[in-house]
């Protein structure tokens, strides 16, 4: 006869604490279970999630082609000694003239090149500000009253409809404005994207479906050099434009087809709606156990203390606490100084003389060898060493690449660190989605991904620098990422462990650890 209350749940015969801490419990069981073969529903669900970071992946870095000094060559009719070693402010405008139209990027619209290094950097510094700033404000909504999907989707529009808004720029002031908003819209992105595909899926598959958002961030990324080639004899809106047509209606897939994440349903008392959703994927795998879950949640009432319409309490939570807050710091710190690399790296390729849509096209090829080899990482080894040793080789490339003269070596050492740097980061995110609860799990991610796009508000004004003395870009670069490893030594590790709901759920598991 088949056990009729699978998973320990019984309402008529345990008391409602006890029934509380068994119902998380046999939440987290179900998912083990109901996403032991992962089906068609739920890659569908992770390709629809993931496609947000496509998007995401294009407006970060589409400011390598929008942004960039044009080359230009001396007037024929010249008579001046102008030669392509010439500083191009010392010229008159009659000795010399852009190599394609005078629109192709924001410099050349705007007569920018011999403007500050800090007006040119504005633009890009703007709109990674503007992702410290939306993440800050918006970050905690997706562990209190929005949700991830909705969060998901205020983040997406917002950012398509100012991408497009961004065509119709008059000056570099407005621009900025608009890559500022921009930037606010996709600050909830990537850890919205991450915490919802790893939220929906037991252990087994957590490392395959987390990865698949940085995947397809490759691709938005990886897409810009050809989209950049196609429209290099048109203005740099037409890049814009490309780019934000295709969010805008990604916008509309989001909203009907995309689930919300059942565990924060149900650790927001959305009890019904998690279930659903769990029978919706699952089929007729576990019906008897999902509804019986149902049935029982309603014996008892969620813990008000881990639901609140507060939108800081997620914030709150995780300095409260002396293990959270420690977590919590450690993992900012390590996303500062991977993303000086990460974001560094690419945005300053322009002063290695370089071919641009190559080196930018290498760089984002780079990326996809990093992503089997994280899985391989999060499956069979320490994620602690792990972050450690990536950090380390790529701060030394890094410091290296600064100092060499050859251009061959140098972009070896820059494709180097760069794709350490990207491994890095994969691990470090999946690593901080283990480390903490549900109930404050977006808000830790988030913090994690401001640190890290802070770290790309200096290192795109480094890059500006760095035309002049790579040393303060390249070489800052290398030893940020390479002293912040050393953090990781502060974190425990959490291979092979199951998710938690709760504050009080995680401070448990750690104690019983610890003994």
């Amino acid at each position: 006869m088949a056990d009729p209350t699978p998973f320990g749940l019984d309402p008529n015969m345990e008391d409602p604490e006890t029934l509380r801490t068994n119902l998380l419990n046999s939440l987290d069981q179900i998912i083990e279970q109901n996403q032991s073969s992962f089906g068609w529903k739920q890659f569908l669900q992770a390709i629809l999630v993931s496609l947000a970071s496509l998007f995401d992946g294009q407006q970060t870095f589409i400011s390598v082609y929008t942004d960039a000094i044009p080359t230009w060559h001396c007037s024929t009719t010249t008579t001046t000694s102008c030669t392509t070693n010439s500083n191009i402010c010392d010229l008159a405008d009659s000795d010399w003239s852009w190599d394609s139209t005078s629109s192709t990027t924001i410099i050349s619209d705007w007569s920018l090149q011999c403007s500050s290094s800090f007006i040119r950097g504005l633009p890009a510094s703007s709109y990674f500000l503007g992702g410290v700033i939306g993440g800050l404000l918006l970050g905690t909504l997706a562990d209190s009253s929005l949700g991830r999907k909705k969060l998901l989707l205020i983040s997406c529009v917002t950012m398509s409809l100012a991408s497009f808004i961004t065509i119709f720029s008059p000056n570099v002031w407005v621009y900025s404005a608009v890559r500022f908003i921009s930037g606010v819209g996709r600050s909830s992105i990537s850890t919205c994207v991450l915490v919802l595909l790893m939220e929906k899926v037991g252990k087994k598959w957590r490392p395959r479906v987390g990865i698949m958002q940085f995947f397809f961030f490759t691709l938005g990324f990886l897409s810009l050099p050809l989209i950049a080639y196609l429209n290099r004899a048109n203005s740099w809106r037409a890049l814009y434009l490309c780019t934000s047509i295709p969010a805008v209606l990604y916008c509309l897939l989001l909203q009907f087809f995309v689930s919300e994440s059942p565990r924060w349903l149900f650790m927001n008392g959305r009890k019904e709606e998690a279930v659903a959703i769990l029978l919706k994927s699952a089929g007729q795998n576990y019906p008897s156990e999902l509804k019986l879950l149902l049935v029982s949640s309603h014996e008892v009432e969620v813990d008000s203390s881990n639901v609140s319409d507060h939108p800081y309490k997620s914030m709150k939570d995780l300095f409260a606490k002396r293990w959270a807050m420690k977590r919590t710091l450690t993992v900012m710190v390590l996303g500062f100084g991977i993303g000086m690399v990460y974001y560094g790296m690419p945005l300053g390729v322009g002063n290695l003389g370089f071919n641009i849509y190559l080196s930018v096209m290498f760089n984002a090829l780079l990326e996809i060898p990093s992503y089997p080899i994280t899985c391989i990482i999060l499956e069979r080894w320490s994620r602690k060493f792990s972050v450690l040793g990536f950090c380390l080789v790529s701060g030394i490339c890094g410091i290296v690449c600064a100092v060499v003269g050859q251009k061959g070596v140098r972009i070896g050492l820059e494709l180097a660190s760069f794709f350490c740097s990207r491994t890095a980061w994969n691990l470090i995110s999946m690593f901080t989605v283990e480390l903490f609860p549900t109930c404050v799990r977006n808000s830790a991610t988030s913090l994690l991904r401001q640190s890290n796009v802070l770290s790309a508000v200096f290192s795109s004004m480094l890059v500006s620098v760095g035309s002049s003395n790579e040393f303060l870009s390249y070489g800052v670069f290398g030893l940020a990422i390479f002293f912040s490893g050393f953090f990781v030594g502060f974190l425990p590790d959490t291979r092979g462990g199951m998710l938690c709901d709760t504050m009080d759920e995680q401070e448990r598991k750690e104690n019983m650890t610890l003994r």
